[in-house]
């Protein structure tokens, strides 16, 4: 076989038909578009569905609701942690230089692993059993209080002070 052998199987390709080019040819007069009307004068949206009630009209727009004032944490879990010195005090900066938080946001660590050594951890939120392992390790953890004080953060996406 040859390259000038190749050809696609007979009957898959075909030419595209030229519609509206008089009698003569097939298609012609009207152009299969039928008479008169807004579909033989293309002027018809793509979005239209003959009448029945549009999907963007259809789907649901703002349903649930969003908390303005939920606090997101980063969270970074005790397996994480063993990977430090023992004695070594571990804040959110620390985390950072090594890669574990990102730039942004309060750290809150959570008990998932195990803690060998024993190590000072300082973040601004931690889970009981994150706690009860970093103790029983011999080590202390410290509550850092939030960039903007004791009160809820500024709303983000409120919908009233959006309008």
């Amino acid at each position: 076989m040859k390259i000038h052998d190749l050809a696609p199987p007979p009957g898959s390709k075909t030419k595209r038909r030229r519609v509206g080019r008089g009698i003569a040819g097939k298609g012609g007069k009207t152009a299969g578009r039928g008479s008169k009307g807004a579909g033989a004068r293309g002027s018809v949206s793509p979005r239209f569905e003959g009448g029945q009630t549009p999907i963007h009209r259809r789907t649901p727009k703002s349903k649930g609701f969003k908390n303005p004032f939920r606090i997101e944490y980063v969270v970074i879990n005790l397996e994480h942690l063993d990977d430090f010195d023992a004695g070594a005090v571990v804040d959110p900066g620390v985390l950072r230089s090594h890669g574990l938080v990102a730039k942004r946001g309060l750290v809150k660590i959570l008990g998932r692993g195990e803690v060998t050594k024993a190590l000072t951890v300082r973040a601004h939120a931690f889970s009981q059993s994150a706690v009860q392992a970093i103790e029983s390790a011999g080590g202390s953890t410290e509550v850092i209080p939030a960039p903007w004080g004791e009160g809820r953060p500024p709303a983000k996406g409120n919908a009233l002070t959006n309008r």
